[in-house]
């Protein structure tokens, strides 16, 4: 499992119906790509769940490395950067990957929380940690599924749920979701990646 997310930062007056005529548009083009677990087609809205800016923030878990490599530099990703700009693409190694009870619900929410990793730490223990917090997430009513990752580059977990009904009882930033691309929603390896 790669996890994969790039976000677009929008004027604050920016008509956020523009992102999800776009996605009601575009987003059925991802519902069958080879190599993909998931893909959320994700927004915040500035004033919106606590969000101080307007979002467009995408995020993937990708069942092979192909499959993303396929979707960045064979044309799909170009139009994005025809219209908006190129923006970084932030990539992590996946930790682990659990379903939770409302798994294959439509999803609402999404809940992404990036934090460091300590300097002068065990590495093995905070992994294990995070793949304690993926296995709280699932079984919290209303999660679709939850999964973990880490930037070695950065040393940054990233915690990252998707919810299909409820208030998150998570921390971090709150996603609405516009669209949910799904076709290796089968495959991901669940628990622990290593």
């Amino acid at each position: 499992m790669h996890a994969m997310q790039y976000e677009l930062t929008l004027p604050a007056g920016y008509d956020m119906n523009v992102i999800r005529d776009r996605v009601a548009r575009v987003g059925h083009l991802l519902d069958d790509w080879k190599g993909l677990g998931f893909k959320t087609y994700l927004m915040r809205e500035r004033g919106v769940n606590g969000s101080p800016v307007n979002q467009y923030a995408p995020f993937y878990l990708w069942n092979t490395v192909e499959g993303m490599n396929t979707f960045l530099w064979g044309g799909a990703f170009q139009g994005l950067s025809d219209d908006f700009g190129r923006p970084s693409v932030r990539q992590w190694a996946g930790l682990s990957y659990e379903e939770g009870g409302a798994v294959g619900s439509s999803a609402r929410s999404a809940v992404r929380l990036g934090q460091p990793v300590p300097s002068g730490v065990e590495l093995a223990g905070v992994m294990a940690e995070a793949v304690s917090e993926t296995e709280r997430l699932a079984g919290d009513d209303g999660v679709v599924f939850a999964a973990a990752a880490v930037d070695t580059a950065r040393w940054e977990l990233v915690h990252f749920s998707l919810w299909a009904y409820g208030t998150p009882k998570a921390d971090g930033d709150v996603f609405e979701v516009l669209h949910v691309s799904a076709p290796g929603r089968e495959r991901p390896a669940r628990g622990r990646q290593w």
